[in-house]
């Protein structure tokens, strides 16, 4: 029977490579690469998110002023809510720009980022 203080050289063998596979320098570095590519394609996917609840709510407003506009335009005939209507319609133009911009900065954000 071996002695109680002494340890079987496989299972210091054993320790030894799991040290080495998990605790290496490359495996470190590599695994730490990934961890920050993870985290900003998940800020970029954040980003994105965002920018389409504001399109949302943009697109909301737009349709809502759109609509009072059309109503009061076709109960009174003043040319005023027409103008109210291009200004609707400029509204989505402009979130929509915005909406691309934000997405195509996040995709070249991500796509420039080393994956590790």
């Amino acid at each position: 029977m071996a002695s109680p203080t002494t340890v079987d050289p496989q299972i210091i063998d054993v320790i030894n490579q799991v040290q080495t596979a998990t605790m290496s320098p490359q495996v470190v570095l590599t695994s730490g690469a990934g961890k920050a590519y993870q985290a900003v394609a998940q800020s970029t996917a954040l980003a994105i998110q965002d920018a389409a609840d504001t399109l949302r709510n943009l697109s909301t407003i737009a349709t809502t002023a759109a609509g009072v506009a059309m109503a009061q335009l076709l109960a009174t005939g003043d040319q005023k809510y027409a103008t109210t209507l291009q200004e609707a319609q400029k509204l989505m133009q402009s979130a929509t720009t915005d909406f691309s911009n934000v997405g195509t900065a996040a995709s070249t954000v991500l796509k420039n980022f080393p994956a590790g």
